[in-house]
C-alpha cells in the first residue's frame, strides 16, 4: 500500500510540474527590429516572431544583469517568454551577448 501511495505521489508532483512548463515558449534568433513593447526576432528556422516586453522582462547579456537599453538590431537572441496563445507572446527573459568563458588554468 505504500509503494502505491508513493507512486500515486511521485505521478502527481511529475504531472503538475510537466503542465506548468507547457506554455513556455524559447525563441533563438537575430533581433531584427525593437520597439518600445516589443522584440521582433528572425529565428533560426527562418520565422519572423514578435514578443512582447514588459516592465516584468528581464535582459541579460553575456551573463550579467542589464536593460534593455543595451540590445541592438543585429544581436542573437534567446527568449524565454510566455505563450499566452492567439500570437501573444511574453517575454520573461531575454539573453544576448556571448557567455562569459570559464577562467582559463
Amino acid at each position: 500500500m505504500k509503494r502505491y501511495f508513493a507512486f500515486v505521489l511521485t505521478f502527481a508532483l511529475f504531472s503538475t510540474l510537466a503542465l506548468a512548463h507547457g506554455k513556455e515558449a524559447h525563441i533563438m534568433g537575430t533581433v531584427a527590429k525593437i520597439s518600445a513593447d516589443s522584440i521582433t526576432v528572425q529565428t533560426t528556422d527562418n520565422q519572423t516572431k514578435t514578443v512582447t516586453v514588459t516592465p516584468k522582462t528581464r535582459f541579460v547579456k553575456s551573463g550579467e544583469e542589464t536593460s534593455r537599453k543595451d540590445l541592438s538590431v543585429g544581436d542573437r537572441v534567446v527568449i524565454t517568454a510566455d505563450d499566452h496563445g492567439d500570437n501573444h507572446i511574453q517575454a520573461v527573459v531575454v539573453k544576448f551577448g556571448a557567455p562569459k568563458r570559464a577562467a582559463s588554468r
